[in-house]
């Protein structure tokens, strides 16, 4: 076995064992309230926890959803973990938020892996957001009938009728004083 698949698959089972534990029960159930540990501002948030479950219907899904890169990963001989997540984004009946996390050396960088969150409204899988960086919560505050998410410790994305949109600002870009 390779060094990186010995590397997906512990990062698999450190997954596996943190959707396990006692404190990923609690965090799914609501009974863990990040503002008591201080990890964030945002009380009510229910973190989205990532799993692997080959074979099952979302982790189909998702693998169809990635196919372009989970072919580019196998021409490199490169067999990402596909990490999965589900969470109701609205009200709505047939509406079901998947959320996909490929790991692997050559995928993820300094930054961690990204992960991508689709939007199943009547058996179609829609992109609302692409390849974030970070823990995501799902906010109790809603915009456009969709909550809001959190990544990380406080980058709110909330829904514009698409697809969720980034509220923290970006740096001004600087002045190009080029040769006039």
């Amino acid at each position: 076995m390779s060094i990186l698949q010995l590397s997906s698959r512990c990062s698999a089972l450190a997954a596996l064992l943190f959707a396990l534990s006692p404190l990923a029960s609690a965090a799914t159930h609501g009974h863990h309230s990040a503002r008591k540990h201080g990890a964030s501002a945002f009380s009510g948030s229910r973190p989205v926890i990532l799993t692997a479950n080959p074979g099952t219907a979302l982790d189909v899904d998702a693998r169809k959803l990635n196919e372009s890169d989970l072919q580019d990963a196998a021409k490199h001989h490169d067999a990402p973990v596909v990490l999965v997540g589900s969470a109701p984004l609205s009200s709505g009946k047939n509406d079901e938020a998947l959320f996909v996390q490929l790991q692997s050396a050559r995928l993820c960088g300094s930054a961690g892996c990204t992960t991508s969150v689709y939007l199943r409204h009547n058996n179609k899988w829609t992109t609302v957001l692409d390849s974030v960086n970070g823990d995501i919560s799902v906010l109790p505050t809603r915009h456009r009938g969709m909550s809001d998410l959190l990544v990380g410790k406080n980058d709110r994305w909330i829904w514009d009728g698409h697809q969720y949109q980034d509220t923290l600002s970006a740096p001004p870009m600087p002045k190009m004083n080029g040769p006039n």
